[in-house]
């Protein structure tokens, strides 16, 4: 296994990594809008968080040469269900004709009370 480590995306908030690759596949931890040049949250709205969170995605996976056509598997957690059709529509810009499988929760309560956060699976 090989860890992931890059500065296009925010550095992990806890013990964890940015995302480890094992075989032709690498899991990537949950983005936070949080922009990596700054440290902070890149607005309190979901817009702002979920255009940011897809920015750190695309940085991750820029990082170890893939695109975001390279991701098979998101997952997508809200604060708030009712922001799905906001942040649905900025995911679809940012994936495009590309349409990897995706499961959205509304949970409780996200780290820095973040209203979004997404991981995903990527194959190499």
């Amino acid at each position: 296994m090989i860890h992931v480590k890059t500065d296009k995306a925010p550095a992990a908030i806890g013990p964890y990594s940015q995302g480890m690759r094992t075989g032709n596949l690498i899991f990537f931890s949950g983005q936070l809008g949080i922009d990596p040049a700054t440290g902070k949250m890149a607005g309190d709205d979901v817009k702002s968080q979920a255009n940011q969170v897809l920015k750190n995605v695309k940085g991750l996976l820029e990082s170890q040469g893939l695109t975001m056509n390279s991701v098979v598997k998101s997952t997508m957690f809200l604060a708030d269900m009712n922001d799905f059709k906001e942040v649905n529509v900025i995911y679809e810009a940012a994936f495009g004709a590309h349409r990897p499988a995706r499961s959205t929760i509304q949970v409780a309560r996200l780290p820095l009370d973040a209203r979004v956060e997404i991981e995903c699976i990527a194959e190499v």
